[in-house]
């Protein structure tokens, strides 16, 4: 097949890119190289790829580049995004044209160009919002679910909060309208908190990566709040097997949304949990300063991901233990590209 890949230099893309390349297929990375350490994955990728890989430099904002690159394409993974909830605060219109009308001009080109198209949206669970009605309750250490033990399902009422919230809201929901009105092959995936290697994470994204990083060259760690709030993690290589489970069940599960996390066994405490699971990769305990709540950081987030499960056959496979080692192992190792 040809895999089309918009953010195909980014963590998650270039990931993707080299799993399915691996298997023989031809890919196509459309990306503008804007976010840190997109140079270096591509690198990567033309180093161990050179016959079926290829690059177009453009930016998804840019409908002609888009919709040039993408004639022809079998599947089509549409991953390029703005992806801070701050940088969306300082700079809304941006993060509009990024993740809204990007998101509409890939619909748009795979309408006109690719229709036979399968289309992968990466959407995110801030399209649930604050959840702020939603009850949490602390226990041993760590906060949790008053009332959903799978987490929050699909069936939660979208409330799109912050410009964020909206521009990435704004596409899911194009992409599922898409489905219906126009016939397109398209699947959203709302996703979790997703790690793994070649992740280039920060303070505002990315904070698996970026404490991991933090730690091995000795840079300040902020926690907010009390560090007890807990999140689902997914490594990417179980989020790439759900995106090939996708792909196989394209016809019956087009125009349909689907939370891909951790779930409720992959869970992670922000720093009651991950601190000492560092410590005890470093070998030492890692200093941090703490800070006040900032606004909207939900306590919780778990994503109830039955529906991922029945309709995909596909749960998670790694542990965040067995992950965070394996990403903390590929830090220590690749020192020179940080």
């Amino acid at each position: 097949m040809k895999i089309f890949i918009t953010g195909g230099a980014g963590f998650i893309g270039c990931n993707s890119a080299d799993h399915f390349l691996q298997q023989g297929h031809d890919v196509v990375i459309f990306d503008n190289l804007s976010r840190v350490g997109t140079p270096a994955n591509l690198a990567w990728l033309q180093a161990n790829h050179r016959d079926r890989l290829s690059f177009v430099k453009g930016d998804i904002r840019h409908y002609d580049q888009l919709a040039q690159a993408i004639n022809g394409a079998d599947v089509v993974l549409h991953l390029a995004s703005q992806v801070a909830v701050t940088t969306s605060v300082l700079n809304p219109r941006e993060d509009f044209e990024i993740n809204a009308l990007g998101t509409f001009n890939v619909v748009e080109a795979v309408r006109n160009h690719a229709p036979a198209a399968a289309v992968l949206y990466s959407s995110t669970n801030k399209v649930y919002g604050g959840m702020e009605a939603v009850g949490v309750v602390e226990k041993n250490g760590r906060y949790t679910y008053a009332d959903h033990p799978y987490g929050i399902s699909e069936t939660y009422p979208l409330d799109f909060h912050s410009p964020y919230g909206c521009s990435k809201g704004t596409g899911d929901q194009y992409v599922l309208d898409y489905a219906r009105i126009y016939g397109l092959r398209t699947l959203v995936f709302r996703q979790s908190c997703i790690y793994g290697e070649r992740q280039f994470g920060v303070e505002d994204q990315g904070w698996v990566a970026h404490f991991v990083i933090a730690t091995l060259f000795n840079r300040p760690i902020s926690i907010y709040g009390d560090g007890k709030q807990v999140r689902d993690l997914l490594n990417v290589k179980d989020l790439i097997r759900a995106y090939e489970a996708g792909l196989a069940r394209i016809d019956d599960l087009s125009g349909t949304a689907i939370n891909l996390g951790g779930g409720p066994h992959n869970t992670l405490s922000v720093w009651t949990e991950f601190g000492p699971l560092l410590a005890s990769l470093a070998g030492h305990e890692v200093p941090i300063t703490h800070h006040e709540w900032r606004p909207g950081d939900q306590r919780v987030f778990i994503a109830d991901i039955r529906k991922a499960k029945e309709l995909l056959g596909w749960e998670p496979q790694i542990s965040p233990q067995a992950g965070i080692t394996d990403l903390y192992r590929w830090v220590e190792s690749n020192k020179e590209l940080f």
